[in-house]
C-alpha cells in the first residue's frame, strides 16, 4: 500500500483496551511506554525483551509472534527489525480489521504515529503521514520551545470555567473563548499570577 498524501488525524482512547506490541528492543520500548502512559492493556511479544520493557506494567510473551496474538486486540504495533514479520503482522491485522503500525515500514501500516508533545492535558501531535518521522520530530521540538508548563495550566483553567458555565445552565458554545486566549492570561499564568488570570477569564465570559 503506498504512503498516502493525507491522513485522518484522531486521538484514540486506548485506556483499558488490549494493544499488542511485536518486538522487544529499544524501538518497541518507546512504543510500549507511550501505550502504558495512555492506560492501555499492553501485550509484548518478542523472542527477546529488553529490561526497559520488563520494568513496565505489561504482559510479556517471550517467543516468536503468532497470528493468535492479535485476538482481542484493538491496536497493534510491529517494531521488529524483520520486514517479513512486520508484513505478516500487517496482513493478520488487516484480516482481523485491527489497526496496525509497523515501525519504519509505511507500506505495512494502517495508521501512522505522530511525534507527540504533552503539557499536562494538552497534547500536540505532528505527523507527516509516514513520509518523514525525522521531520515530525523536528517540528515537534520547535513547538516544544514555545510551549511551557503554563499551557497545561491554562487548559485546566479553561476546563474549570466550562464546567462552571455548564453547572449554571449556560451554553459554552456562545462564549468568546478566543477573546480570553488573546488576552494576557497566558503571561499571567507564566508569572504565577493565577488569581489574576482567573479574573481575566471571568471578564471575558
Amino acid at each position: 500500500m503506498p504512503v498516502p498524501d493525507a491522513i485522518y488525524p484522531v486521538g484514540l482512547v486506548v485506556a483499558g483496551r488490549r494493544c499488542v506490541v511485536v518486538g522487544g528492543g529499544s524501538v518497541a520500548a518507546r512504543k510500549v511506554a507511550g501505550l502504558v502512559q495512555a492506560g492501555a492493556d499492553v501485550l509484548v511479544v518478542a523472542r527477546e525483551i529488553c529490561e526497559e520493557i520488563r520494568l513496565l506494567p505489561v504482559h510479556l510473551a517471550e517467543r516468536p509472534y503468532q497470528s493468535g496474538d492479535l485476538d482481542l486486540a484493538w491496536l497493534v504495533i510491529s517494531a521488529t527489525d524483520d520486514p517479513a514479520v512486520n508484513r505478516r503482522v500487517h496482513a493478520d491485522g488487516a484480516a482481523a480489521r485491527v489497526w496496525v503500525n509497523a515501525a519504519d515500514d509505511p507500506e505495512a501500516c494502517s495508521f501512522t504515529l505522530p511525534a507527540v508533545l504533552r503539557r499536562g492535558p494538552v497534547t500536540v501531535a505532528v505527523a507527516t503521514g509516514g513520509h518523514s518521522p525525522a521531520l515530525a520530530g523536528w517540528l515537534r521540538d520547535q513547538v516544544a520551545d514555545q510551549l511551557g508548563p503554563e499551557i497545561g495550566r491554562l487548559a485546566e483553567l479553561l476546563s474549570e470555567a466550562r464546567d462552571e458555565l455548564q453547572a449554571a445552565g449556560r451554553s459554552t458554545e456562545g462564549v468568546d473563548w478566543r477573546r480570553a486566549l488573546d488576552s494576557d492570561m497566558l503571561e499571567l499564568i507564566r508569572t504565577g499570577r493565577m488569581a489574576q488570570a482567573r479574573e481575566r477569564l471571568q471578564g471575558c465570559l
